[in-house]
């Protein structure tokens, strides 16, 4: 898509419910979309859950093992089987329009796939979120992205349910799991339903990610990005296999996850292990259960997974991706001394959907990330946005079939220059076209795969009583890459101990997401400031820097 044309013929348009499109970005800010490749020529009329799962099973696929879990195996035609009729409860039970939003809660396991595949086929756009978000982080999600319809697993309710009384959209709610309501309704329902006949370019998923300024921004993905990021990474540089059994820790809700966990195995027609209890002891047993071929984590994980590994079986792996965060050499070489299995890293972007720069094989340089992945084109451009040769740092920019669309966000004109997707990493080309990645070119702290806005953290601690100010940075950390440390001023009487940092901590913990908690608690008198009162964070993470040191 070269062209304005190009770009206003992507905007035909099946859903009755035009909410996110009537919500895009102005054409004149979209980037520049490529499809040199001849996998990623789509039909005008495709829907991703037809591709990945009805041609599937129309392919001779139904018997064969679509996901496994600890207690449970489906079948790609079981897995049809129950979305067609988690499909009819949205259409008949729930009254869902084509482009409704419907948001999905739940650990990495069956029925939340289930539910994501249904949600595709009933022509809705799935918003899958993490399971430790809270109230607060949810209540912004539902009136963002004007949620009408949500599913959640049981064990997960409260929060969800707290969030839909302080919102207006949604309306329609059903639980899952041991004593939910979902599973009743789909017994009373047929196994056959028509898969909605949707647009290559209608929206099909909503993914969020956190700005440096806290505020959530929400990337738009068509039916035909879905599509195209198992045909340019996972057909390029993974080059899957139908007898491999996929598996990894991230969470659904992250588009690294959807795609390792689910949409790269069913697109290879292959096997996914969904596993709830994903932590790095959990999923090493997993690995030697399951006989997982391809696993997908950051690189904390694999630094964890090094400390135990000679406690089991990792044989059966062939492929290992790393990605969330720089892979350092020493965990990559480790990593290879240990099981003869060199690690792909590769950096991706919510924003365009999943990895775009990666290496596998020989083609591997431990320190790198990588080349374009096919179907992308990458450049280092400067404080200009001028490209730049091999050997200078710069900006990071990309462009190829997928790219940046946010919801009714400003930010958009950020991201997008010139037709590049500007990522916010600070890179260098060498002179054989490899990208090394140097830092993050905003205050985003990184840490252990999660993306996590200072100011977010910032906010729930000033809601405490006994923070008179605070700000938060990163501090390098050997295992997590950064941990996030909050420098905080008390108020006047209150004690500056670590009975009083655990309990800014736990404070912390039951306001937003617990992973987003500052692990580093340093309080001081004042926080360093310019004439005008700003704060300088940039002394901070010097501070940090050498106290992490």
């Amino acid at each position: 898509m070269n062209s304005e044309a190009d770009k206003k013929m992507s905007l035909s348009c099946s859903h009755v419910d035009k909410f996110i499109r009537d919500n895009l970005p102005p054409l004149n800010q979209w980037p520049e979309f490529r499809f040199d490749l001849p996998e990623l020529q789509y039909p005008e009329r495709m829907n991703a859950a037809k591709e990945l799962l009805d041609k599937a099973v129309d392919e001779g696929f139904g018997d064969k093992i679509a996901i496994l879990s600890r207690h449970d195996s489906l079948s790609y035609a079981d897995l049809q089987m129950a979305a067609n009729q988690v499909a009819q409860v949205l259409v008949a039970d729930l009254n869902l329009k084509s482009g409704n939003r419907v948001l999905l809660r739940a650990p990495n396991n069956p029925m939340l796939a289930i539910t994501w595949f249904a949600v595709l086929k009933a022509g809705g756009v799935v918003v899958t979120t993490m399971p430790m978000l809270r109230q607060k982080e949810l209540a912004i999600i539902i009136e963002k992205a004007e949620i009408t319809h949500a599913f959640t697993d049981i064990r997960l309710v409260e929060e969800l349910a707290a969030a839909r009384d302080q919102t207006g959209p949604l309306k329609h709610m059903l639980t899952f799991g041991k004593g939910g309501e979902l599973e009743e309704l789909m017994a009373t329902k047929s196994t056959h339903f028509e898969t909605n006949n949707t647009w290559r370019d209608d929206p099909a998923l909503l993914a969020f990610t956190s700005g440096t300024t806290g505020i959530p921004k929400a990337t738009v993905h068509f039916h035909r990005d879905i599509m195209a990021m198992a045909d340019s990474f996972s057909r390029h540089i993974l080059k899957p296999e139908k007898q491999d059994i996929f598996a990894g820790t991230p969470p659904l809700a992250f588009t690294f996850g959807l795609g390792g966990a689910l949409i790269f195995p069913c697109h290879a027609r292959a096997t996914t292990v969904l596993d709830e209890t994903a932590g790095p002891e959990e999923m090493l047993k997993a690995i030697q259960k399951f006989k997982i071929t391809n696993l997908f984590t950051a690189p904390t994980a694999y630094r964890a997974m090094l400390a135990m590994i000679d406690k089991y079986d990792l044989s059966s792996l062939k492929r290992c991706v790393s990605a969330g965060e720089p892979l350092p050499k020493p965990t990559s070489d480790a990593w290879y001394e240990a099981i003869k299995v060199r690690l792909i890293d590769g950096i991706g972007a919510t924003e365009l959907i999943h990895i775009f720069i990666s290496a596998s094989g020989e083609d591997v340089r431990p320190g790198s990330t990588g080349k374009p992945v096919p179907g992308y084109d990458a450049c280092i451009l400067d404080e200009n946005y001028q490209p730049l040769g091999p050997g200078k740092v710069g900006k990071l920019a990309i462009k190829g079939p997928t790219g940046c669309r946010y919801l009714n966000d400003k930010r958009q004109a950020d991201y997008v220059k010139n037709g590049w997707n500007i990522t916010g990493d600070a890179y260098l080309m060498d002179e054989d076209g490899y990208y090394w990645f140097q830092a993050r070119t905003d205050d985003m702290i990184v840490s252990g795969g999660y993306n996590i806005a200072g100011l977010e953290v910032e906010t729930a601690l000033l809601a405490d009583d006994r923070v008179l100010e605070c700000a938060v940075v990163g501090e390098p950390d050997e295992n997590r890459g950064h941990v996030v440390k909050a420098y905080v001023v008390l108020k006047e009487g209150i004690a500056a101990d670590q009975d009083t940092a655990k309990a800014l901590q736990n404070f912390v913990k039951e306001t937003i997401a617990p992973y987003k908690y500052p692990r580093a608690i340093e309080f001081i008198d004042q926080l360093p400031k310019t004439g005008t009162g700003k704060i300088q964070r940039f002394k901070l993470r010097q501070m940090a820097k050498e106290e992490g040191q």
